[in-house]
């Protein structure tokens, strides 16, 4: 019976004992009370760059024909982008393919019609008074599928910037309403964290779509931040 009184106290003894040690190696943002929280800052800028997709599609009898064809075309685009200043790693292919065509009539089997070739290119226009003329130079020169055209920033920083003091003075102030409406003061920032995005405007075009003028509107810079406060009474 001895023994086994004593086996129990030295449990009970190693149990606190390692409780109290865990409790000496929590991060110390654990030990007081702690508030966690989220907040976005945004910054509205006129966008000065735009990437557009352009196409050329073209069909023809045989796959050979349609691909001779549709690369002339493209040759042909590519060479006015370049006329009008686009070149190099701003003008690159995105797309490239080839599919046959078939004839469906009831009650009879697919008929082979020819092929279709697509080629697609990625297209930078760093300066957007030059997008509508970049637009009608590749339309002029057989362009016949224009896709999305995405405004951005050629240099985002000063905007993120902006958006990065928003967001802290938002953070900050939430903290603050939380801290007075618990009955609790801010006592620090433990730790802040960020997280960015982008809402660009997009144009949706086609191959009727008339290139010029073009709106850009303007492009919103998001910039969420998260924050763990420490409360004090």
């Amino acid at each position: 019976m001895k023994n086994r009184i004593v086996a129990t106290a030295i449990a009970l003894l190693l149990a606190s004992t390692a409780a109290q040690a865990a409790s000496a190696e929590a991060p110390a943002e654990f030990a007081a009370t702690t508030l966690s929280l989220s907040a976005v800052g945004e910054a509205r800028v006129v966008p000065d760059m735009a990437t557009i997709m352009l196409g050329v599609e073209t069909t023809d009898a045989s796959a050979a024909a349609a691909m001779r064809t549709n690369g002339a075309r493209m040759n042909q685009v590519v060479a006015a982008l370049n006329a009008a200043g686009i070149r190099g790693r701003e003008v690159r292919t995105s797309n490239l393919t080839l599919s046959p065509q078939y004839a469906y009539e009831q009650g009879k089997p697919a008929r082979l019609t020819g092929y279709r070739a697509s080629n697609q290119l990625s297209v930078t226009v760093n300066e957007l008074t030059r997008l509508g003329a970049v637009l009608d130079g590749a339309l002029g020169a057989g362009a016949n599928d224009i896709g999305q055209i995405e405004y951005g920033l050629v240099n985002p920083l000063p905007a993120e910037n902006e958006a990065r003091l928003a967001a802290i003075k938002a953070l900050e102030d939430k903290a603050a309403l939380y801290a007075q409406a618990s009955g609790y003061r801010i006592a620090r920032l433990v730790s802040l964290g960020e997280g960015a995005g982008y809402e660009l405007p997009r144009f949706i075009g086609g191959a009727a779509a008339k290139a010029s003028p073009v709106e850009a509107g303007q492009t919103k810079v998001r910039i969420e931040v998260s924050g763990v406060f420490e409360l004090a009474r």
